[in-house]
């Protein structure tokens, strides 16, 4: 028997989601139908807001519905360093910056990263944005806070080039030993760039 259309629509809309393959989707869906109609609604009115009104930053590049986001808003922004711009690859990258409290300088989303195979090149993550921002006279130093995966790291170093040759300083993330972490238990990987990246006490 063929499921209803509107079932089958919904299925495949949960498919769009990371991570949800064809049976994750129908389970969702049919949860969703089954145990919890007013969340079902109040998901979708929540998904069409967000839709319609979510926008970038026009300054940071992150979702905001205004057109500067709470960081970047001139509030906010004046009781942060404006000196520093940290980049990140997604807007989840940033809120877990945030967590930190480690950080109070300023912000870029690139919303991505370079990945020639995917076709994805400085121009879609929007490099020109990053380098008018970086140059606005106010920031003195980039910290590099890509992912550190192949297409991470090429990104990192692709911009640290760009950066370096408008005379800003370049700074990376440190890789290392995570916190409570055991050497017998962590990958010899990281335990070498950990090395590389060693400072003095």
């Amino acid at each position: 028997m063929k499921p209803p259309a509107a079932l089958q629509e919904l299925v495949e809309s949960l498919r769009a989601l990371p991570g949800v393959g064809p049976k994750s989707a129908q389970r969702i869906a049919f949860h969703l139908l089954q145990h919890d109609r007013p969340g079902a609604l109040r998901l979708s009115r929540s998904l069409a807001h967000a839709a319609e009104h979510m926008k970038r930053c026009a300054m940071c590049n992150s979702f905001t519905e205004a057109d500067l986001c709470d960081i970047c808003a001139p509030g906010a922004s004046a009781r942060r360093d404006a000196t520093q711009l940290c980049v990140v690859e997604t807007p989840a990258d940033l809120a877990m910056m945030e967590q930190t409290h480690a950080y109070r300088g300023l912000y870029f989303v690139l919303m991505g990263r370079i990945s020639p195979l995917d076709g994805i090149g400085p121009k879609e993550v929007g490099v020109d944005r990053l380098l008018a921002r970086a140059g606005d006279g106010v920031v003195r130093e980039v910290v590099l806070a890509t992912n550190f995966t192949h297409e991470g790291e090429a990104t990192a170093h692709y911009l640290a080039e760009a950066l370096k040759a408008r005379g800003l300083k370049v700074t990376r993330l440190a890789r290392g030993v995570p916190v409570g972490g055991e050497l017998e238990y962590v990958d010899p990987g990281t335990i070498a760039h950990a090395f590389q990246d060693r400072r003095d006490t």
